[in-house]
């Protein structure tokens, strides 16, 4: 595989603000350092991304920079080049465009977050092949909510109930060079994320908010709206795979996958 083949990792690692809730459970100075299974999070999402073919380099926006040093297997891998690392802005939309402007402009980007816990090579190859054979600028990774449900009963998502199905967001997105703008447009949805209508009338209009009030609209009915505003061609990845739906943003999400990696004998949690 080339270069040009293969995707830069780009990895937000920063908390929403400086009284995250899973920081605190855990003891740790930053949401990404949370232990499972014995190891921090954002480890176990590096080692995952290490692991895949189709990642030829990584880059960690965030934590910010006094808290590095607080993981030191973290610590050592920026400063032995492992990982790139750029400061992180105050927001997730934020922070990921000014990582973008580091990354070579027509180098294509996978985006995730470190608190992936579950993320694996399995759903980031599958993730990214699909990508790669769709005939558009930028890709975004979901999950059937009944996908997820298989797996973890009535676990707390949020679900965005549309005509031909009910998805749950996999913080996995894909980005050829001419698909970076949806970086820009990304922050006007970012405010509204947990109140899907308003996220709908803000981002798609008026015209979808009563398509979505219905259960008339579609999920590519959805990303077409996007991809006429933005100019970016859009396209959904629906992944077959539980884990892809779940991160760790709330306590009860940690003791989670702490308890499904345990099961799996990952380690003694």
């Amino acid at each position: 595989m080339s270069d040009n083949d293969q995707f830069v990792a780009l990895v937000l690692a920063a908390d929403r603000g400086s009284q995250d809730a899973v920081a605190r459970f855990a003891g740790t100075a930053c949401k990404a350092y949370a232990p499972i299974c014995g190891q921090p999070m954002i480890i176990r999402v590096l080692d995952t991304l290490n692991d895949c073919h189709n990642i030829k380099s990584i880059l960690l926006c965030g934590p910010p920079q006094s808290l590095v040093p607080a993981c030191e297997e973290l610590n050592q891998r920026i400063n032995t080049g492992q990982v790139g690392w750029v400061e992180n802005l105050d927001s997730p939309a934020r922070s990921a465009a000014h990582a973008m402007n580091q990354i070579d402009a027509l180098q294509q980007v996978m985006l995730t977050t470190a608190d992936h816990a579950l993320l694996t090579p399995e759903i980031v190859e599958y993730f990214l092949q699909v990508s790669r054979s769709l005939e558009c600028d930028a890709t975004v990774g979901v999950v059937r909510y009944e996908t997820l449900q298989s797996r973890y009963g009535n676990a707390r998502r949020t679900v965005i109930r549309l005509r031909d199905g009910n998805f749950c967001g996999c913080n996995l997105f894909a980005f050829k060079a001419s698909g970076r703008a949806l970086v820009e447009f990304w922050q006007q949805a970012e405010a509204l994320r947990k109140q899907p209508w308003k996220m709908v009338n803000r981002v798609l209009g008026w015209q979808a908010v009563w398509l979505y009030l219905f259960g008339r609209l579609t999920l590519d009915q959805a990303l077409q709206r996007i991809s006429e505003k933005t100019g970016v061609r859009v396209c959904p990845v629906i992944l077959p795979f539980p884990d892809a739906g779940i991160d760790v943003d709330k306590v009860e999400d940690l003791q989670l996958v702490r308890s499904v990696l345990a099961q799996s004998g990952s380690a003694s949690a």
